[in-house]
């Protein structure tokens, strides 16, 4: 092997941090405190920095230790490189979000899409001008579609948990009855039976009539007519809010008066929400995603925001 052909030598990390706070400092003493070891494990590091670097880097000037011209050389580009290694390890959850420069696709539901776009249009606005929001609707095969990347966050009622898919519950609410201000339901106490004698409109992809609230009412002897069935809940709002029947609506837990973004469409239209007589099961809005984003700076970012659009927080607030 020539000259040329020689192996270059190798310096770990802690090597080139080692290197950077000897240099800084002219000091073992202070060095070794700089990076809280003892004065006689900084002094070894600085034995085999000579034997690698071939050059005795500091030497004893009196009192002091002083660089040699090689050290003095070697000084900012020390610097630099301990810099971009603290970069480098930096957790990408630590990123100015208004650095990032990403284009995010989200899976959900008409209702909460619409919900969460012009929320995370706002907070993007203000926090990450350089983030792109992709929705697209919902579909059957959600796990394959976060897992082979065609989405990075599914938002809604998660029906589906693949092994290695990561969710998180962000808000529980009650269902709801939407009318028009001048439907019949929209005077006087709203009963099962009123509610039952009522039509309704249904919300389903797979073009299904009965759902939760058809079990709840057969506890008590009814049966619903459902008029007609519509693939999205916009639609169904959009049709309750311009003929007599009933269409259901995500609310708050807390009753009418709590805020819910999801009933913001609701109120666009004018529609009043009325608390239906029946035991109905919560409903649960999470998220999922795939492991493989959690760590990464945009996703964070964009998972912290749904958070604070769906919880209706601060829009000081990003955790």
């Amino acid at each position: 092997m020539n000259s040329t052909d020689r192996i270059a030598p190798v310096i770990d990390a802690n090597l080139a941090v080692a290197l950077d706070a000897l240099l800084a400092e002219q000091s073992v003493t202070r060095a070794a405190a700089r990076l809280r070891t003892s004065p006689a494990a900084m002094s070894r590091t600085l034995g085999r920095l000579r034997r690698i670097l071939q050059d005795p880097l500091l030497v004893r000037a009196g009192q002091t230790m002083v660089p040699t011209p090689r050290a003095l050389a070697l000084r900012d580009e020390a610097a630099t490189v301990v810099h971009r290694l603290g970069a480098l390890l930096t957790p990408a959850t630590g990123v100015d979000p208004a650095t990032l420069r990403s284009t995010l696709s989200l899976q959900a539901a008409d209702l909460v899409g619409a919900a969460l776009a012009a929320g995370l249009l706002t907070l993007a606005g203000q926090e990450a001008p350089g983030i792109s929001l992709r929705f697209r609707a919902e579909e059957l095969e959600a796990g394959p579609a976060l897992r082979d990347g065609r989405v990075d966050l599914e938002v809604g009622a998660i029906d589906h948990v693949d092994p290695e898919t990561r969710v998180e519950e962000l808000v529980t609410l009650r269902m709801t009855a939407a009318v028009r201000p001048g439907h019949p339901l929209a005077e006087g106490p709203l009963t099962p039976a009123r509610f039952a004698a009522a039509e309704h409109v249904a919300v389903s992809r797979r073009g299904r009539f009965d759902g939760p609230v058809d079990a709840a009412l057969a506890e008590h002897g009814l049966s619903r007519r459902v008029a007609v069935v519509l693939p999205g809940h916009l639609a169904a709002l959009s049709l309750a809010a311009r003929a007599d029947v009933v269409a259901l609506v995500p609310a708050a837990p807390g009753g009418d008066s709590s805020p819910s973004p999801l009933t913001e469409q609701a109120s666009v239209l004018g529609l009043r929400l009325l608390d239906i007589p029946l035991p109905l099961p919560p409903v649960t809005i999470g998220m999922a995603w795939h492991p493989r984003h959690t760590s990464d700076g945009a996703h964070h970012w964009l998972r912290a925001a749904v958070r604070r659009v769906l919880r209706a927080e601060p829009s000081g607030r990003l955790g």
